[in-house]
């Protein structure tokens, strides 16, 4: 009996060493200045997750897939957020907004359903960056940067975003939550997939 006993200890403790020496992909250690400027170039990346908005005393949740290709960014959202689903699209100069009833709006039109919608006027051009853990990079920024040269804090253009949690993604730290806080409105996004 003791010798089982003794068998299942040794066998419970192989399986926890063996656990514990799967090796973990780490990030490479560039600078942060180095890792910031890679990050503002790179245009190719799709997240999926979900968003929770709180604007002045409305608020919603919604499901959020985000595709980066160039310039041109596609946001899908899908949910109980008084639209049922939104797609939007932009690159910079130029706005388009596919409402749930399957209308096309464009420009200053877009613009406004778009903020009717979120209930505030969202940072588009901005957010493709934030996404990824850096900032803006035709705005200056306030920064706060972890030991493990990560964005941990960054004001800009009106907004506060706080990142509480990164993601390894092929070897780069990439946000896995972040709030964003601007006057009365708070953006909160949990990333569940990162494709970079």
């Amino acid at each position: 009996m003791r010798r089982a006993a003794a068998l299942m200890v040794l066998v419970g403790a192989a399986l926890v060493v063996a656990c514990k020496t799967v090796p973990q992909p780490t990030p490479t250690s560039e600078s942060w200045e180095t890792r910031r400027a890679a990050l503002q170039a790179r245009d190719q990346f799709e997240i999926k997750g979900r968003v929770a908005v709180l604007a002045g005393q409305e608020g919603f949740t919604a499901s959020i897939r985000w595709v980066q290709n160039g310039a041109q960014s596609q946001i899908s959202f899908q949910g109980p957020l008084g639209v049922g689903g939104v797609q939007v699209t932009t690159d910079g100069a130029a706005l388009t907004v596919i409402n749930a009833h399957g209308d096309r709006l464009d420009n200053e039109a877009a613009h406004a359903e778009l903020k009717a919608r979120l209930g505030f006027d969202a940072p588009l051009q901005s957010l493709r960056y934030w996404t990824l853990g850096v900032p803006d990079p035709a705005l200056p920024a306030e920064e706060v940067v972890d030991v493990e040269r990560r964005l941990t804090g960054l004001t800009q253009n009106g907004w506060q975003i706080e990142y509480a949690d990164y993601v390894v993604v092929k070897g780069l730290w990439l946000p896995g939550r972040m709030t964003l806080h601007s006057a009365d409105v708070r953006v909160r996004l949990i990333v569940d997939h990162w494709d970079s």
